[in-house]
């Protein structure tokens, strides 16, 4: 395998949830990673978002609970601060779920939502990935 395979799947970022979106900022930031100064609530999914672009294609996300409720609400209750997912960016995330439902993968939602940066996603549930929650993602260009 080459690097040219991985065309049409890369890393895209790696998702944290974290208490505090500034401090934990602060935390990555006196380490030399620096994140954008766009801040990003996606409302549908209870979170307030921070991005820090690690080379040319990966990035991390910093994932703050927002509002009252929502799935980083009760992750940060039952589990605490933490890795949260590994997101990978693919062409089209509608082709790439069918195919891994197809391959016996559970998805979490039936059609993509649309996340953070107005893309596309989907989740693969982490009882199907051996623990880890992965997330697919398509560039927002709907």
């Amino acid at each position: 395998m080459s690097i040219k395979d991985l065309a049409d799947c890369h890393l895209d970022h790696v998702a944290i949830v974290v208490e505090d979106l500034e401090k934990a900022c602060k935390i990555y930031e006196d380490m030399g990673i620096h994140f954008l100064p766009e801040r990003e609530v996606v409302e549908d999914q209870g979170v307030k978002t921070a991005f820090a672009p690690v080379d040319d294609r990966a990035n991390i996300e910093l994932l703050e609970p927002y509002g009252e409720d929502g799935p980083i609400h009760q992750y940060l209750a039952k589990k605490g601060p933490g890795i949260h997912h590994l997101c990978f960016r693919v062409k089209d995330v509608k082709a790439k779920g069918e195919e891994l439902s197809a391959k016996g993968y559970r998805l979490l939602y039936p059609e993509p939502k649309i996340g953070a940066h107005n893309c596309l996603v989907n989740f693969i549930h982490p009882k199907s990935t051996g623990g880890v929650l992965i997330e697919i993602s398509q560039k927002g260009e709907h």
